[in-house]
């Protein structure tokens, strides 16, 4: 039987007469990593500092294996990794003050796989957090999300300051754990990220939850890119009701769903110099989802 590790139940939440997020609905399974993807202020942030009740909800639920979360429910949270887009800790303490001190807010011994964690990503435990890089800053909040061993992790934009280097070592490491059967919520803008990890994806615009996909599926559908070259581009735009990704004097690329034969079959009346038809990677299918 398959296991819900986070659902969320209908979150909308209104900044004042703003809107951040409406109705968001969507569940979590055991073991999965779930791509989260949507431009800035999309409403990815909203949505994770709600889940983790950093603000307050206008309405919605959100349940960790099927226990509704909320502030004092402090038996939940420790079951959850959360690492925010942005790592603010205490200047002053040093890299080992600040892991000694989130340590001692466990009653099991994570020290062990504290240790482990350090050696991976290269850290000075020595060094002042004021003194880091943004790249071992985030290494500092990678450490704090993952040392105490949640079978959630909740990631905003988990890789931003990592080298390509320290970027890998972290996706081996969200292999592993999605091998030990712990779940990852995965929210980036980073969109050739997605592919490499995630099982599925959820695509947020403008506040609203729009697509949920398993990657296969994504990577599967016909979307292709069509570039002509013609003395004719501006006839042929217009019959063929487009919206171009790039249009020049000659030139026109856009974006095609349609069977390539109808698509043939209406360029036949004109006279085309070149015509090359790309298969779409899965960086368009997403931005596809966003015009």
């Amino acid at each position: 039987m398959i296991k819900k590790i986070l659902e969320i139940q209908n979150l909308t939440k209104y900044y004042g007469k703003i809107l951040g997020v409406e109705n968001i609905a969507l569940q979590l399974e055991e073991g999965e990593i779930f791509g989260f993807i949507g431009p800035n202020g999309a409403g990815k942030s909203t949505t994770i500092r709600s889940i983790m009740n950093l603000i307050n909800k206008t309405s919605g639920k959100v349940l960790i294996e099927n226990k509704e979360f909320n502030k004092e429910n402090i038996e939940i949270k420790e079951k959850i990794g959360y690492l925010p887009s942005e790592i603010n800790l205490y200047d002053d303490l040093t890299v080992k003050e600040m892991l000694d001190y989130h340590e001692s807010f466990y009653k099991k011994d994570i020290h062990k796989r504290r240790a482990e964690l350090v050696k991976k990503f290269e850290l000075d435990e020595k060094k002042k957090i004021e003194d880091l890089s943004l790249g071992n800053l985030k290494k500092v909040g990678i450490i704090l999300a993952f040392m105490h061993e949640p079978k959630l992790l909740i990631l905003d934009e988990p890789t931003s300051g990592l080298d390509p280097i320290m970027q890998n070592i972290f996706y081996d490491l969200l292999k592993e754990e999605k091998a030990k059967g712990n779940t990852i919520f995965y929210s980036t803008h980073i969109l050739n990220e997605v592919p490499k990890i995630c099982d599925r994806v959820g695509v947020i615009k403008e506040g609203k939850l729009i697509k949920i996909e398993k990657i296969e599926n994504l990577i599967d559908k016909s979307l292709t890119h069509i570039t002509i070259t013609s003395n004719q581009v501006k006839e042929i735009k217009k019959d063929l009701n487009i919206n171009t990704i790039l249009e020049e004097e000659k030139t026109i690329k856009f974006a095609n769903n349609f069977s390539h034969d109808k698509l043939i079959k209406q360029l036949s009346k004109y006279k085309i110099d070149r015509i090359l038809i790309e298969e779409a990677t899965l960086e368009d299918m997403f931005l596809n989802y966003y015009q």
